[in-house]
């Protein structure tokens, strides 16, 4: 099943919105270039210009945000005056460059400044040095430029497992989250989970920061899972492991009773594996969910109980036909 996004990949990051958020946390000071921060970053990879520096640009990224670090800086300060303001000419007329950032507290040479001020290039300085400026910068536009979407659902944490409820509106999938909270299970978010995919195609859900660990259950209304079950009932963001998709009994439809088949939602391209419950009077669907979680658990680490058990079944089958 393909899941359709509510919203797509997230607007490119103007230049100002990430001085804003990340100033104190980087230690970031506006130099110059001030009339540039409505500049854009689109691509969350870092580029320290060193070979740029000395004249080599074959591969020279100019989208990237350029990072000068001490090695770059003293490489500078051995050109000539004329030198340097070719070199920054250059790098500067990239039209999609976001910003520079000098670490280790270095002040600019004049001849940048003068530059990114007539190229509109905002220039930062920060306190940090450089390895723990660009971990911390590569590891927060990993998260703000994330390809993300929403959909309409219930997100728990069931024995360390994302498990994904979704259905239709009013088929159940709060109550289902309230009976595991009684349980001991965490509650990540309801109604509206909000999903971004990281490296390596890992989906993690979170919910609004704004209703955030809130419920909303038919006949109670909305109720505040923090306060009622404790801190130790939420968490703030999951892997997603798995799909459970509640749907109404329909008498008439063959439903799978052996666990052969493998069935995935894709959600950002990612396929996540997807098992269908049918709900009818009677059936525990807290205890069913803990058990697929369980099962799921065990399909990763290969063992998968319904393929061995037919495989024991087709070796018992053939050995007696042998026989007769």
């Amino acid at each position: 099943m393909s899941i359709n996004p509510a919203s797509g990949t997230p607007a490119p990051l103007l230049v100002e919105e990430f001085w804003k958020e990340q100033a104190s946390s980087l230690r970031l000071s506006l130099v110059s270039g001030q009339s540039g921060l409505n500049r854009q970053i689109r691509v969350t990879d870092i580029n320290r210009p060193g070979l740029t520096l000395a004249g080599f640009f074959e591969y020279y990224r100019g989208e990237r945000i350029q990072v000068f670090g001490q090695g770059e800086c003293a490489f500078l300060a051995t050109l000539a005056s004329a030198q340097r303001m070719d070199i920054l000419d250059r790098i500067l007329s990239s039209g999609d460059l976001p910003c520079l950032i000098l670490t280790h507290g270095r002040e600019p040479i004049p001849e940048m400044q003068e530059q990114c001020d007539r190229y509109k290039v905002p220039l930062f300085q920060s306190q940090w040095e450089t390895a723990r400026l660009i971990g911390e910068l590569t590891a927060y536009l990993e998260e703000r430029l994330a390809p993300y979407t929403s959909v309409h659902g219930t997100l728990v944490n069931v024995y360390g497992m994302g498990v994904l409820i979704l259905g239709s509106s009013g088929i159940g999938k709060s109550e289902c989250a309230l009976e595991l909270l009684k349980r001991g299970h965490m509650l990540v978010a309801d109604d509206r989970v909000e999903i971004r995919q990281k490296p390596g195609g890992i989906l993690v859900g979170s919910g609004s920061p704004l209703v955030q660990h809130h419920m909303e259950v038919r006949g109670l209304g909305i109720i505040d899972v923090w306060k009622i079950f404790g801190v130790g009932a939420v968490i703030k963001r999951t892997i997603i492991e798995l799909v459970l998709y509640l749907e109404m009994w329909d008498q008439n439809k063959n439903y799978d009773r052996m666990g052969l088949e493998e069935q995935h939602s894709v959600l950002l391209g990612v396929r996540v594996p997807e098992i269908r419950v049918p709900i009818h009077p009677g059936r525990n669907l807290a205890a069913l969910i803990e058990v697929a979680a369980l099962n799921q658990r065990l399909k990763q680490e290969g063992i998968h109980s319904a393929r061995e058990l037919n495989e024991r079944l087709i070796q018992k089958m053939s050995g007696h036909s042998d026989r007769l």
